[in-house]
């Protein structure tokens, strides 16, 4: 993690909403299917202890809970009022509950009338409820479900069973928290929210919350956006900082799904980019399906962390050995490279024609195969190279192989201190009882190949974030300090772009290398320039108001002598006027491109990228949050599908990349310090050969400056 500075929470307490001693139900009913009755009914089947009061002038008690007619008539104030009624009525009684000692209120109507006043019913209630200092769940929102402590507050029927396990689960989607909550009891919940609207508790102050109770071993999130930003990168932060992770299924990516989320629930998508580099720099591990957030979410819910090097697997077919072997490319997830000693042990059990090695197939005659497997797969899970491993089968129920299958599992998971699981490769094999069974014994069952890789992914991703080094963030040359500070001075109020030569002073004045070069306003002036910077020289128009130049012609390379130098001047001042620059002709090397762009939620964003021409054509670009250090440069880098160019391909000049990745980090010092004053940086291209070099660049003022 770098030294980014730390964010501030915010924090309305949640344990009167979450943890209650004493919970009031207003619109409780005893009228089969509504939810006034499913809400009761709930309660009791979570198993809850503390006090419970339903409140409805039409009935003296509701599923054996004392009722009464008023919030006013309660014999106490209860920790948590849920109400449970009409949109009409929602503002007096959250009033209701406050006046009578509520201290947080569940929510679950829309708030969205037709002829609303203005503000809307929703903002009238987050306003109501953040002025008395009542924590709110909802509006909009299918409740939560403590199960550490016993509280499911929900108005609609569930078929699951209070089962305390180690996720923390929050989803702005009710389906999918419905989804995840209420079908598969492999995924034992510490703690399941549905927000709704987020009134006044946001998803950041839930993760804050779940990561402080230690039974939580991970926390998974379904995220349309962050509403409280600063409060959500400190919350991850705090989860960092506790190591526990966090998984996240990020929605409205695209332009379509962004605008699909402003018409769901009024929140902005943000940028994609940014909850990137968000996410890399505290370890989130992002997937793409709730398959794949469900299978990371048991995998990790353990608390085993995967050691170093790679996965093991072992099976029962060479079909589906190939198989992995591909999806796990596929997938970027490494195979550990076994042992001789490894290969030797397993060698030594196997039957013959069957080779030692990793993936294994360990299915031969078929004797002896429970004790062939538990010896097979605990030597490849030894190995020291081992990370984590799987027992890749199509396991069902009542069937004598695969019950050897899963106590061989069982037996080499008690022996290891590694992440084992389970994995099949096809999702709806018959196992029930067998997968609960391994589930709760510590060895998941991660049904597909495809979410069992991902979920693998997601454990080593993890594993090495926490063996990330320390990495702070490059300082300014203190010989540039005067340079830096007329730089803020020309930006305060400024509206139009800096031009190329401002905007390569403003880079060096930060640390980062520039092209040399001149700024000139005639021939004789271009030709003196040429000869203090040597030939080969550029000369590029430098009239404000171009940014693209070679889109109109303005560039003009590899200029040899006087008499090129003087034919190429002479054609660009005549058609884009006199000013120009003449800059030394950059060494050779790959073309990169840097960017900065001020993200309104979480503040300044580096890029980096595919440069030069390329730049449109290729998406090859990687993002993180500024400011860091040399070592995150070097992570982004290693990220780019270019990377390999940097090393030297065919006969080009491998890069420095210890300077490029102090030039990439002291970028990004640029980019924090300039924040406030800076909308975005275009730096293209960053020339990286045996030299680094910023041949070009862009500055653009942020608008609202002053």
């Amino acid at each position: 993690m770098t030294n980014r500075p730390a964010p501030q929470a915010a924090g309305l307490r949640l344990d009167p909403l979450l943890a209650p001693r004493s919970i009031a139900f207003v619109g409780a009913s005893a009228r089969p299917d509504t939810p006034g009755a499913d809400m009761m009914r709930m309660i009791r089947a979570g198993g809850y202890e503390g006090r419970v009061y339903a409140v409805n002038p039409g009935y003296r008690e509701i599923e054996g809970y004392p009722c009464f007619a008023s919030l006013d008539a309660l014999p106490e104030p209860p920790d948590l009022a849920v109400l449970g009624v009409k949109n009409e009525r929602l503002e007096d009684a959250l009033r209701e509950a406050i006046a009578a000692g509520a201290k947080a209120a569940v929510i679950f109507a829309s708030a969205l009338m037709d002829d609303d006043a203005e503000p809307a019913l929703a903002a009238r209630i987050a306003a109501i409820a953040t002025q008395a200092g009542v924590p709110v769940c909802g509006p909009n929102c299918m409740g939560f479900y403590n199960d550490l402590d016993r509280v499911w507050v929900c108005g609609f029927p569930s078929p699951r069973r209070p089962d305390a396990g180690a996720i923390a689960f929050v989803a702005h989607s009710g389906s999918v928290f419905g989804a995840l909550a209420h079908n598969d009891p492999r995924l034992r919940f510490a703690l399941a929210v549905s927000p709704g609207g987020e009134a006044n508790v946001t998803v950041a102050d839930y993760v804050a919350y779940a990561v402080e109770r230690p039974e939580v071993k991970v926390v998974g999130l379904f995220l349309e956006t962050a509403r409280d930003p600063r409060g959500f990168e400190a919350a991850l932060r705090k989860a960092a900082a506790r190591q526990v992770p966090v998984v996240v299924l990020k929605v409205g990516r695209t332009e379509a799904a962004a605008a699909a989320a402003l018409t769901h629930t009024g929140a902005l998508a943000g940028s994609d980019l940014a909850y990137q580099a968000l996410f890399d720099t505290y370890g989130v591990i992002r997937v793409e399906t709730l398959d794949e957030l469900a299978a990371t979410l048991m995998l990790l819910s353990t608390g085993r962390r995967a050691a170093p090097g790679g996965i093991v697997a072992i099976g029962d077919s060479g079909g589906e050995r190939e198989l992995l072997i591909d999806l796990a490319d596929r997938h970027c997830v490494g195979f550990a490279a076994i042992s001789d000693a490894t290969k030797k042990r397993i060698a030594a059990r196997l039957d013959p024609g069957l080779e030692a090695d990793n993936p294994l197939d360990a299915w031969g005659t078929g004797t002896q195969f429970a004790s062939l497997f538990e010896e097979c797969f605990g030597a490849l899970v030894d190995d020291d190279d081992a990370a984590l491993g799987l027992l890749n089968a199509d396991i069902r129920d009542c069937y004598y192989i695969h019950r050897g299958y899963a106590d061989a599992a069982k037996a080499v998971a008690a022996a290891t201190s590694k992440p084992v699981a389970v994995m099949t490769n096809y999702t709806q094999v018959r196992h029930d009882a067998l997968a609960l069974e391994l589930s709760r014994t510590g060895v998941p069952v991660l049904d597909g190949s495809a979410h069992a890789l991902a979920a693998a992914r997601g454990a080593l991703a993890w594993r090495d974030f926490l063996a990330r080094p320390p990495d702070e963030a490059s300082a300014p040359p203190p010989q540039d300090a005067a340079a830096r500070a007329a730089a803020r001075a020309a930006l305060k109020g400024r509206r139009a772009p800096l031009d190329e030569a401002e905007s390569l002073g403003l880079l060096a004045a930060w640390g980062v290398p520039v092209a040399p070069h001149r700024i000139v306003a005639s021939q004789d002036e271009a030709v003196a320039a040429a000869a203090a910077l040597g030939f080969p020289v550029v000369c590029k128009t430098a009239e404000a108001g171009l940014s693209h130049k070679s889109d109109v012609g303005g560039v003009r390379l590899d200029l040899r002598d006087e008499a090129a130098l003087a034919r190429a001047y002479a054609d660009l001042s005549a058609r884009l006027g006199p000013r120009a620059l003449v800059a030394a002709m950059a060494p050779r090397g790959v073309e990169l491109a840097l960017g900065m762009v001020a993200d309104p939620q979480f503040g300044p964003v580096v890029t980096v990228g595919a440069g030069g021409v390329l730049i449109e054509l290729l998406e090859d670009r990687v993002a993180a949050l500024a400011p860091f250090g040399p070592a995150t440069a070097r992570r982004l880098l290693d990220r780019l599908k270019l990377r390999p160019l940097l090393d030297g391909y065919r006969g080009q000049p491998a890069a420095d990349l210890d300077a490029l990745c102090r030039a990439i980090s002291a970028f990004s010092t640029l980019a924090a310090d300039l924040a406030a004053h800076v909308a975005e940086i275009d730096v293209n291209p960053l020339v990286a050969g045996r030299d680094i070099a910023a041949l070009d660049a862009l500055v653009a003022p942020a608008q609202e400056a002053t």
